[in-house]
């Protein structure tokens, strides 16, 4: 949906709640399509954010696994090789 939300699930240490809001934020802008809503509409937005970053932290508390966590650096670099990849053939 929005190549901006990242996954937070299963790394060491776990996400930050900076992380689930930053994700929360995507989120409801991508939704409402509005990066930055009226004033109308500021209210509404603040507490769609707020309401998904608590129940995502809700859902990452709950969410079990086998799998060994996954380090941020390893990944950051996957990421990136895989976008020079993308890219580079263009």
């Amino acid at each position: 949906m929005c190549r901006n939300i990242h996954t937070l699930h299963n790394f060491e240490p776990a996400a930050t709640s900076d992380e689930v809001h930053a994700a929360a934020l995507q989120y409801v802008r991508k939704v409402s399509g509005s990066t930055k809503p009226s004033q109308a509409n500021t209210a509404a937005f603040d507490r769609a954010v707020a309401e998904i970053a608590h129940i995502t932290h809700h859902l990452l508390e709950d969410l079990v696994t086998t799998a060994p966590p996954k380090n941020r650096d390893e990944e950051a670099a996957k990421a990136k090789a895989r976008s020079a990849r993308r890219f580079a053939a263009a």
